[in-house]
């Protein structure tokens, strides 16, 4: 099953980081498991960006599902382009979208993603209303 990303998003945060020698397969490319930390590593960098650290005691995020297609084989060494993408905020919810480049290969996906985004009162493990703050910034 494919997930096709919306054309109608906002571009929230971008970051590149280098592609670890641990992070292949045997097969010489970067080992599916990997790309969802890259997706989870955006995610928590942008986090910190909005000052929305993660903190079981008071409110936040949590992941409903998460997706990746993968389309062309990430190879040891480069430097990865990740940048992400939020739409249809709702009360509770909005979708998080991720697309990986490979830098010097620009605007050719590598693999892209995404997940609900739930925001969450850790206390009663509930979700919650989206603060704010926070919608401003997604919106």
């Amino acid at each position: 099953m494919r997930y096709i990303i919306p054309v109608t998003k906002k571009l929230v945060h971008q970051s590149s980081f280098p592609m670890r020698w641990g992070d292949m397969d045997a097969m010489g490319h970067l080992n599916n498991v990997q790309y969802f930390r890259y997706f989870e590593t955006l995610r928590i960098d942008w986090l910190f960006a909005l000052g929305a650290v993660p903190s079981p005691d008071g409110e936040g995020f949590v992941l409903a599902n998460a997706v990746c297609n993968f389309y062309k084989p990430l190879e040891f060494p480069c430097n990865v382009s990740a940048k992400l993408f939020v739409s249809d905020v709702a009360r509770t919810t909005f979708e998080t979208w991720v697309t990986l480049e490979r830098e010097g290969d620009e605007g050719v996906i590598y693999a892209d993603g995404g997940s609900t985004t739930i925001w969450v009162d850790g206390a009663t493990k509930r979700a919650a209303s989206l603060p704010e703050w926070l919608r401003e910034k997604l919106v």
